[in-house]
């Protein structure tokens, strides 16, 4: 079955059978390695990906259930590593093998782009679920609260629309 996608701004054709799950599609038909195969039961996080933006198990969604909704990956959501979580988890060292940190990158990503400023409670419910075998989960929300400083601080440097001095 042929299946358009909007993959990390750029649309694709896929020939694949319509209950192939998205991880697989993303992985072996359109050569995106980043998100991983984990547990494929929805069960570890390692396969986040966005759909429109919301963090979402790539395993478990048929390619024929995507529809309109556009799909960012981790090679998709900055391609020169520039967002601020992904800064943050450079700086902060925050993987150990790393397996993992790709789904877990991308479930902080959609989390801050909700919440700016989350809470200790918000950020255990946005992460809850994304498994770190190697336990680098203090690193990690360390990673969180890094990533929204530099957000904070990114904003704060702007400077203003042109004409707001004169308003």
């Amino acid at each position: 079955m042929r299946i358009t996608l909007k993959v990390n701004g750029k649309t694709s054709t896929v020939d694949v059978p319509p209950d192939m799950p998205l991880l697989w599609v993303l992985r072996d038909v359109l050569d995106l390695p980043g998100t991983k195969y984990g547990c494929g039961i929805a069960q570890c996080g390692a396969c986040t990906v966005h759909l429109n933006g919301v963090a979402t198990r790539s395993c478990q969604v048929p390619v024929s259930g995507i529809g309109n909704r556009e799909v960012t990956t981790i090679e998709g959501l900055s391609p020169d590593g520039s967002h601020p979580v992904q800064q943050a988890w450079m700086e902060l060292d925050v993987p150990q093998c790393g397996y993992c940190q790709a789904g877990q990158i991308m479930a902080a990503a959609a989390l801050l782009a909700k919440k700016r400023k989350p809470t200790e409670a918000e950020i255990d419910q946005a992460m809850n679920g994304n498994l770190c075998r190697c336990g680098t989960y203090l690193r990690i929300r360390e990673g969180i609260h890094r990533a929204v400083q530099t957000a904070a601080d990114a904003s704060t440097a702007r400077p203003a629309p042109t004409g707001a001095a004169n308003q």
